[in-house]
């Protein structure tokens, strides 16, 4: 089925590390505001595969948290925690193409190397176990073997956009040292399992979709379209996020916080609305969504 075809499938996918935030209460609202305005459906999936960066309730946060906002999804929420079966078999499916490896390279092992052959500061894989690994006694992670050539696409908000893999990122992880699932198999999997359509996310994420495009074609996977929206940074231009302290998200300010969200979207609600409950602004946004105001730009300066 051609995407054209297809009826507007959009998600949401927060990871439980903690509550919602501005940055991440934008990335709701937007995503949500696309489907509905689309009449498509909006998902909620949960990525819960990282258990050292999560904080127990986090999840059950998140979800309140979105339903005090108004913000209903469609059908069960899904938690990755419970996809690790399917993870597996698209590495394994992998593998049997010859298109994954492992490697034993840690963090430093990299940087030295790069260093080595005149790149000092580069995080580039440089493809040392791409033959075989080098540390034999340690434990291994899978990379993704990305080949030549340039991943062009197309985003709603950020024009054309490509990326060469081999220069800019090199073989990228699948499988953590540790034995977990790295985020870019698991998004590929879920958003093809669950039939997602169109991707509406943040511009931070904008540079891990080259390396999705790549898997989704490695797996032979339908490629959803994107739209990746600015993210809101402090009057410092730190992005927010709960690694820079971003304060949760107090629902009692739930009316303002849903007014501001609209505004940081570059919609313009009329003055009236001002102080409404969510819904009613959701409503007024769902017929009035006009995204490409935002067309082009990075960042969104926090109020």
């Amino acid at each position: 089925m051609t995407r054209e075809a297809a009826a507007y499938r959009g998600r949401f996918a927060p990871s439980p590390t903690g509550p919602l935030h501005a940055g991440s209460l934008l990335a709701a609202v937007a995503s949500y505001l696309d489907a509905r305005a689309h009449g498509g459906q909006w998902l909620v999936r949960i990525e819960d595969i990282d258990p050292p960066r999560e904080i127990p309730g986090a999840a059950e946060s998140i979800l309140r948290t979105l339903e005090s906002f108004s913000l209903y999804w469609d059908e069960n929420v899904l938690f990755q925690s419970t996809r690790l079966s399917a993870y597996e078999e698209a590495l394994a499916a992998l593998s049997a193409t010859g298109l994954v490896f492992e490697c034993t390279c840690s963090r430093r092992d990299i940087a030295e190397t790069n260093a080595a052959r005149g790149r000092p500061g580069s995080r580039i894989y440089p493809g040392t176990c791409r033959e075989g690994v080098v540390h034999r006694r340690r434990r291994s992670s899978v990379r993704m073997r990305v080949g030549t050539g340039v991943v062009l696409f197309s985003d709603r908000l950020q024009g054309t956009v490509s990326q060469d893999l081999e220069t800019r990122v090199g073989d990228f992880i699948l499988r953590r040292r540790d034995g977990l699932f790295a985020y870019q198999l698991a998004v590929v999997v879920d958003d093809a399992w669950q039939g997602i359509t169109e991707v509406v996310r943040g511009v931070d994420l904008l540079d891990s979709t080259a390396r999705q495009i790549r898997l989704q074609h490695a797996l032979g996977l339908e490629t959803p379209g994107y739209m990746h929206f600015p993210v809101i940074v402090s009057a410092g231009g730190e992005k927010l996020s709960k690694q820079t302290g971003a304060a949760p998200i107090d629902a009692r300010q739930r009316n303002l916080t849903a007014w501001n969200m609209l505004q940081l979207l570059g919609q313009s609600p009329p003055p009236e609305l001002k102080g409404d409950a969510p819904e009613a602004l959701w409503d007024w946004a769902i017929a009035h969504w006009c995204p490409q105001h935002l067309a082009g730009r990075r960042q969104l300066t926090e109020s």
